[in-house]
């Protein structure tokens, strides 16, 4: 009996030993840690479209009743369990890591796929620089043989730091417009 005890001790102490020595696990990213919904978080972008540059300012102003922060452009956006989403589509979905697909039936003749490119990669802006920083790509076909492309970069803490807008038709890219963060600024 003695032996048994001592026996179990042992096998005790040996667990014990083997868990105080294994590495602590890293908490693993989620899409909530690239769009940061506090209100008063603003951003400030350079918008190229059709030949015109343009800046524009982007600032969370409240929340409304059903969980969606509204921005003052009206965009209303909304971080659950599976990601980060507008009133229509989920813009970066979980797991973040590259190969993540999804799609959004955005109407009844529209229906985008998304997926994450790139984790975990280092990103640019005129901002800033970034580590850890994820590309999602979304492609929405328009018509027979055309395709509209975005790719979106979100840098963690940050939201999106770039966007591209390619309309690809009959194997030729026509560049439609692009978004590039030049200033961030997080709520007080």
């Amino acid at each position: 009996m003695n032996r048994l005890l001592i026996l179990c001790a042992l096998a005790s102490a040996a667990c014990t030993t083997t868990t105080k020595n294994t590495a602590p696990t890293k908490p693993e990213v989620t899409a909530a840690d690239f769009y940061p919904l506090s209100i008063g978080v603003t951003w400030s972008y350079e918008v190229k479209l059709l030949g015109e540059t343009r800046m524009i300012d982007v600032t969370t102003l409240r929340k409304n009743g059903d969980g969606f922060v509204e921005d003052s452009t009206g965009a209303q956006f909304l971080v659950d369990g599976f990601g980060v989403r507008d009133q229509k589509r989920y813009l970066l979905r979980n797991p973040i890591a590259a190969g993540t697909k999804w799609t959004n039936v955005v109407s009844v003749s529209s229906v985008e796929a998304y997926e994450i490119l790139a984790a975990n990669q280092p990103c640019d802006a005129p901002a800033g620089k970034w580590e850890g920083c994820v590309v999602v790509e979304s492609r929405n076909r328009v018509e027979e043989g055309t395709t509209l492309v975005n790719e979106m970069t979100f840098a963690p803490g940050v939201g999106i730091v770039r966007l591209s807008t390619v309309l690809e038709s009959n194997g030729k890219q026509i560049p439609q417009s692009t978004l590039a963060l030049v200033k961030f600024k997080p709520a007080s």
